[in-house]
């Protein structure tokens, strides 16, 4: 779909794509009648027969339409992709159709082009549209090119990021994200994933699970066909098909699809499978094609692949889907992107600084910490480390002794039936560290919330004692997912500047 096993947050990319409530970390999914522990290696792999699908040539300087893509530049794909993208265009044929057939009425449209140089925001810019035909993209002429150059998506009412070539369906104000903004950089990675996965398609022949932006650039996740391995050599392959990719200016087609089609259309993977089944809402869900490649993806992205001037593949590793050990194992390629080459230069400038600032280097070459895989994501201090950790603890405890907070220590292992009751259970138990004990279940705490309530309501309370203010320097524990791991930024063992407030409704100010 779109950090080894990152973690998947609720709203995060799938198979370059975001899915809402997606799994924890690099998910795959496994196909009707499979279960999630099946052979490492989906046994619904892509046939072998081949048909040919033709790519436009970098000639043409128009963005590719579905149609134009049969036509020079011939690459050899398999029948599960082929039929794929044969339902795509059938399906996106009838949506333009119907489209065409909606009331192009006038609406109010306002372009928000934000602050000038000095700061001062510019005047708002009405501009003539009509629903269901302008686009946020059609109305760039209009802009200063200082503006229009740096453009990756655009936002609708403050709120919705939206494609600039989808048609706007109501009145609006329309403001526009540059790369250089966080939103507009995920934007871009995204839509660079989605290149990434095409090439991986192309060059493997593989099964796609998801493909999110992430800090430093993106990554997909994939199975290919008998355990094959992603190795530094298959990098300048992955990065030429990608540079090709970019110059067919291939255009980001967006379809929404019911679940029974996408079923249909993805049938073939049990990754996408799982995210049909398990994670989509009833009425279906958002694809996106770009190039020969169709995959599950909330969006938006960018107009089309040119965009993309610098494109590097920058490691590869292997991952558990769904971040489960007894699941299938994947190959993750990470890698990052930009619209201009010179920002590629720089981001490895920058890189090469961090890694020699990298606090694991520093821990072991100062003697500070180390990590060991007797213990993965369990910091060793050392005794210099040590003094360091306990001279923040000094100055934390002084600083609770200002705000009048008073410290406690509560129990590291707890009964389920309390995490059922926080609801922590039903939402969390597969990031916890569950015990059996005497028949029954506990876990070690990975929050201190619960344990503070209890503490709290032990004994009756007097209005008096409010508002109580509690801190805890406890010991906690989450079970995330080896290649989620990470130094000291992604553990599995640690201690938090922890603080609760137990108060009445009118003292909350």
């Amino acid at each position: 779909m779109a950090a080894d096993n990152h973690k998947i947050p609720v709203s995060a990319q799938a198979g370059g794509s975001s899915l809402p409530n997606r799994p924890k970390e690099a998910t795959s999914e496994e196909t009707e009648g499979m279960s999630p522990n099946s052979s490492k290696q989906p046994k619904n792999k892509p046939q072998s027969k081949h048909n040919t699908l033709d790519i436009q040539s970098e000639a043409n300087d128009a963005p590719a339409t579905s149609a134009d893509r049969t036509k020079t530049s011939s690459i050899q794909l398999p029948d599960f992709i082929l039929k794929r993208n044969e339902l795509f265009d059938e399906l996106k044929r009838k949506h333009d159709a119907e489209v065409l057939q909606k009331e192009k009425s006038v609406i109010d449209v306002v372009l928000d082009l934000g602050n000038d140089k000095n700061g001062f925001p510019r005047p708002a810019m009405p501009v003539a549209a009509k629903a269901w035909e302008s686009t946020p993209g059609s109305f760039l002429k209009h802009v200063d090119k200082d503006i229009s150059s740096d453009v990756v998506v655009a936002k609708v009412d403050g709120r919705e990021l939206w494609d600039l070539d989808r048609p706007l369906e109501r009145g609006c104000r329309v403001s526009y994200i540059p790369f250089t903004s966080p939103e507009g950089r995920n934007v871009f990675w995204h839509s660079s994933a989605h290149v990434l996965g095409e090439a991986a398609e192309c060059q493997y022949e593989c099964l796609l699970s998801h493909g999110p932006p992430v800090e430093q650039g993106f990554f997909y996740d994939m199975a290919i066909a008998g355990g094959q391995v992603v190795k530094e050599s298959d990098w300048a392959p992955l990065e030429s098909r990608a540079s090709k990719f970019s110059k067919e200016k291939q255009p980001f087609d967006r379809l929404h699809v019911s679940i029974p089609d996408l079923k249909t259309m993805f049938g073939y993977s049990k990754y996408k499978m799982y995210y049909i089944e398990n994670l989509l809402p009833p009425e279906g869900s958002t694809v996106y094609r770009c190039g020969s490649l169709v995959d599950l993806c909330l969006g938006p992205h960018i107009q089309n692949t040119s965009k993309i001037k610098a494109f590097q593949i920058m490691k590869s590793s292997s991952c558990y889907f769904r971040g489960d050990k007894d699941d299938d194992s994947l190959q993750r390629i990470y890698g990052v992107a930009f619209p201009d080459k010179k920002q590629m230069t720089e981001h490895k400038k920058f890189l090469e600084e961090a890694a020699k600032r990298d606090h694991r280097r520093l821990g072991i070459e100062q003697d500070l910490f180390f990590f060991h895989d007797m213990s993965p994501g369990s910091v060793f201090l050392l005794p210099h480390g040590t003094r360091i950790f306990n001279s923040l603890q000094k100055l934390l405890r002084s600083e609770y002794q200002k705000r009048e907070y008073s410290e406690v220590q509560s129990p590291n292992m707890y009964d389920s039936d309390l995490w059922k009751k926080s609801g922590h259970w039903q939402h969390y138990s597969e990031d916890m560290f569950v015990l059996d004990v005497e028949n029954k279940k506990w876990a070690l705490k990975p929050m201190n919330c619960p344990g503070h309530c209890v503490m709290f309501s032990h004994r009756e309370r007097s209005y008096r004692e409010l508002p109580l203010r509690i801190a805890d320097f406890g010991v906690l524990h989450r079970n995330e997912a080896s290649g989620a791991l990470n130094g000291m930024t992604r553990v599995r063992k640690f201690q938090q500047d922890d603080t609760h407030i137990f108060c009445t409704q009118d003292q909350v100010s």
